[in-house]
């Protein structure tokens, strides 16, 4: 079975060591090395050990030998493009996120930075979350079924601000949100 334990590690930034550590029980840097290159069998047990110490659901863990899986093959440096050693799979960012759901916005026509045709995924968060949204470009359900969309620039108890993209614009005061979603990913053809 081939897994993608190696590539998730590595878009997360994070050792063997800290895997291993993360897991429950903790394990070690070896064991992790060996699941990871397939020396190792890995069985479901592992499997749910290593998703949980990384954070992501345990389907993301293994993939098929479809050659449909889109690759890293190079990296963008200081001299130009450089061939990677070892090609590994690209996993989209939104699929190492939280469980939290995930919601995307429909750029009709430009605003701010945003252009037309641009795709926006968010990921919805509680009320208890507010406070760490601030400064961030958010979607807010509205009352009657609307929404605004745009940088949250204030909250209070129970209120929070949003001042929509391009000049001019007012900013929008909504009451009691059941949630906002948080920018997540921007989508853009070139």
């Amino acid at each position: 079975m081939i897994n993608r334990i190696r590539d998730i590690r590595r878009s997360k930034q994070l050792t063997l060591a800290d895997v291993a550590e993360r897991c429950m029980p903790p394990t070690t840097a070896q064991t992790i090395g060996r699941l990871e290159t397939g020396m190792r069998n890995l069985s479901l047990v592992w499997m749910n050990r290593i998703a949980a110490a990384l954070e992501v659901e345990p389907e993301l863990l293994v993939r098929g030998e479809s050659p449909d899986q889109p690759r890293y093959l190079a990296r963008l440096t200081a001299t130009g493009a450089e061939p990677l050693t070892t090609p590994r799979d690209a996993i989209l960012p939104t699929a190492l996120g939280s469980d939290a759901p995930l919601v995307a916005l429909d750029v009709e026509e430009g605003a701010g930075e945003y252009r037309a045709g641009d795709q926006i995924w968010l990921r919805q968060h509680g009320p208890e979350d507010f406070a760490r949204l601030l400064n961030r470009d958010v979607l807010a359900p509205r009352a009657g079924g609307r929404f605004a969309f745009g940088r949250m620039i204030d909250r209070d108890a129970s209120r929070v601000a949003i001042l929509p993209p391009g000049a001019g614009s007012r900013q929008i005061v909504i009451d009691n949100p059941a949630w906002i979603a948080v920018t997540e990913m921007l989508v853009r053809k070139l």
